[in-house]
């Protein structure tokens, strides 16, 4: 069995400063959004025929799609992405996560589990932080969602017209889609939205300037007259009416601004049109749960703990949390690499997804320190003899399906600007380790295809490179194998779990909401995010919660107007 060996001495000196080999380009202006402003600025009081809690990924496009013809206040506790040269170029992807100043657009959190995280602090949420692939739900997502198919695609369109681009694959990962191909995952499918098995490529948000588009782009769409966005907005309560009620009725919230001013915002009573208004929350899969639970929706011991008033004891709230588990291998090249995000997707019938980025700052990207206290003369002259041909790299990875693994989420405290405790219990359940299994031995055979030849050194094996990235994985968690060297695809599927952002649950559609994203139990509130997916939709989730947002939004207007169109 070959050892990790010199890999282990030398990845913080080879691989430090990846992402800053080439120039940067300037980040983009922000357009003329005269509905943008700091909450500061807002007065004590308003009112909205709707408010939408976070300005993330669904957020942005509801709130564009509703302000078409109603007063819409959308409440976002970040800060713009205008002008934030890290999250605009392709370049400087890692920078934006890896940032963990008090006002980040990436607000770092630590599982239960002990995996590192990260969650949206930004308008546009996600959009300005992922790593840019585009790709439909699945059709069985569709299905048990009871979407209107017609809807979903104009929906989907809509969001293409504005910031959808196709990539143009270079070296890499052109190696890397040939690879997959020569493995079976078949058949090629070229450049498409949809979600069919085989090889494909995806759309991308970055354009060929490389600059990232976000969900903050379609509020062009949107009515500036109507539409008010606020930008360092806590939401810290929402308020219901009980009195007079069947069952309690959201009608407000209290939010405070960057400052710690406190404000309210109630839902406007157009003659014989008030019960119509109504509060979305829209603050993803750990902010919306949080939420609720804050205001008195929840687990009523969980609640009680915390002295927060029983609303309504709501025991599915937090439930039902997963992470899709991401597994890797990183492959240092003998040949050119280029930047890449994801661009292509094998989608295979063995319960997983593989994709592929190269050349991003791997030691800021796992966390990794400088191992100075263990380097000597000779392992640092060892280690600069090898810079020269080890300064490109490239990772592929596995996202496991589903996951069939869930678990929880609780609050430490009151406090809406920390994060809650969250248990994604990864691998707790067989099927989903047999996945794990599945994707790295694609993984292996793509690494060690004719089509790959080039992008690897052919005296080191697969079995290094698993040793390798043993070492690069620092997460914490407390079962994790003390083995310095590849033990089985088991338990490395185990040790070296990351996440891929895709994490969901908590206001689950079927326990905490209805069909129609409304929660169950009360009236004029509804939850619109990746918080009431059951599963991870298709291949990315970013399309589907894009989609969603601009669906949504045309239901609950043609609802209200007594419409029926899909424009």
């Amino acid at each position: 069995m070959e050892a990790f060996g010199p890999w282990r001495l030398i990845l913080a000196a080879i691989f430090a400063g990846f992402l800053h080999f080439q120039g940067s380009c300037s980040s983009d202006a922000a357009p003329n959004y005269t509905f943008m402003q700091e909450a500061t600025n807002a007065p004590p009081v308003s009112f909205y025929d709707y408010i939408i809690i976070g300005g993330g990924t669904a957020g942005c496009p509801l709130a564009a799609t509703l302000s078409q013809n109603f007063r819409v206040l959308l409440l976002e506790r970040g800060g713009s992405p205008y002008g934030n040269q890290n999250i605009t170029n392709l370049a400087t992807y890692v920078d934006t996560l890896t940032d963990t100043s008090p006002t980040s657009p990436a607000q770092s959190f630590v599982s239960e589990d002990g995996v590192v995280n990260t969650r949206a602090r930004v308008l546009g949420g996600g959009t300005c932080l992922n790593a840019g692939f585009y790709s439909h739900a699945d059709p069985e997502f569709v299905q048990k969602a009871g979407l209107d198919l017609d809807l979903v695609n104009r929906s989907y369109e809509w969001v293409e017209k504005v910031m959808v681009f196709e990539p143009q694959l270079r070296q890499w990962q052109s190696a890397v889609r040939k690879g997959l191909l020569e493995v079976g995952v078949l058949p090629d499918n070229g450049y498409t939205f949809y979600h069919i098995y085989g090889s494909k490529v995806g759309g991308f948000i970055f354009d060929k300037d490389n600059h990232r588009h976000t969900a903050v782009d379609l509020l062009q769409y949107a009515n500036p007259s109507r539409l008010t966005v606020l930008l360092h907005a806590t939401v810290h309560r929402i308020l219901f009416k009980t009195e007079g009620q069947s069952k309690p009725a959201a009608h407000g919230v209290i939010f405070k601004d960057g400052a710690g001013n406190e404000h309210r915002a109630y839902l406007s009573k157009e003659k014989g049109k008030g019960s119509m208004s109504e509060i979305i929350v829209s603050a993803g899969a750990l902010g919306s749960p949080q939420l609720l639970i804050l205001s008195g929706i929840g687990p009523a011991q969980h609640l009680k703990s915390l002295g927060i008033k029983v609303l309504l004891d709501q025991p599915m709230v937090g439930q039902g949390m997963a992470d899709n588990p991401m597994n890797f291998i990183v492959v240092p090249s003998p040949s050119p690499v280029e930047i890449s995000l994801a661009q292509q997707v094998g989608i295979t019938r063995l319960g997983t997804y593989i994709e592929a980025v190269s050349r991003i700052d791997f030691v800021r990207f796992f966390g990794l320190t400088t191992p100075t206290n263990e380097t000597t003369p000779e392992t640092t002259k060892s280690a600069l003899e090898t810079i020269e041909r080890l300064q490109n790299a490239g990772m592929i990875f596995e996202k496991t399906i589903g996951p069939v693994s869930t678990g929880y989420l609780k609050l430490r405290n009151r406090n809406p600007d920390d994060n809650p405790m969250v248990t994604f219990n990864y691998f707790k359940e067989p099927e989903d380790l047999q996945r794990c299994i599945n994707g790295m031995k694609i993984l292996e055979g793509v690494v060690n295809s004719k089509a790959f030849s080039n992008f690897r050194y052919p005296n080191v094996t697969v079995e290094a490179l698993l040793n390798m990235a043993q070492y690069l994985v620092k997460n914490l968690q407390p079962e994790r194998s003390n083995a310095s060297t590849f033990e089985s695809l088991e338990q490395y599927c185990k040790d070296t779990v990351v996440t891929i952002w895709h994490y969901h649950g908590g206001c689950q559609v079927g326990r905490v909401v209805d069909h129609q994203y409304r929660v169950l139990g009360v009236d004029s509130l509804r939850v619109i995010d990746g918080s009431t997916f059951i599963d991870s939709p298709g291949t990315n989730p970013q399309a589907t919660l894009l989609m969603l947002g601009r669906y949504m939004g045309i239901k609950m207007r043609n609802a209200r107007l007594g419409r029926n169109d899909l424009d």
